[in-house]
């Protein structure tokens, strides 16, 4: 098995990291909405997307955003893979 962190707990690091939370990573679950269990507000969704394009190297338009894809880690990863896809 490879020691290799996955793209969610990745995301959950980057996320409480740039949101300057005080939980662990591994406290977020990968379903959760991030709105509700960990109190989201639009100005750290876009704390999110600025990690993303720093951290995972993708850009997401004005066109394509829409706030389901930041509903939790894993539509984040969804968003991502699809994104490094292209």
């Amino acid at each position: 098995m490879s020691d290799t962190p996955s793209l969610e707990d990745r995301l959950k690091a980057m996320i409480v990291e740039r949101l300057f939370l005080k939980i662990e990573p591994s406290e977020i679950g990968v379903d959760d909405v991030l709105m509700d269990t960990l109190g989201v507000d639009s100005v750290q969704i876009f704390e999110i997307v600025v990690g993303l394009e720093e951290e995972f190297g993708v850009v997401f338009s004005e066109e394509e955003f829409d706030i389901e894809l930041f509903k939790s880690v894993h539509s984040i990863a969804d968003a991502v893979r699809k994104k490094q896809a292209q």
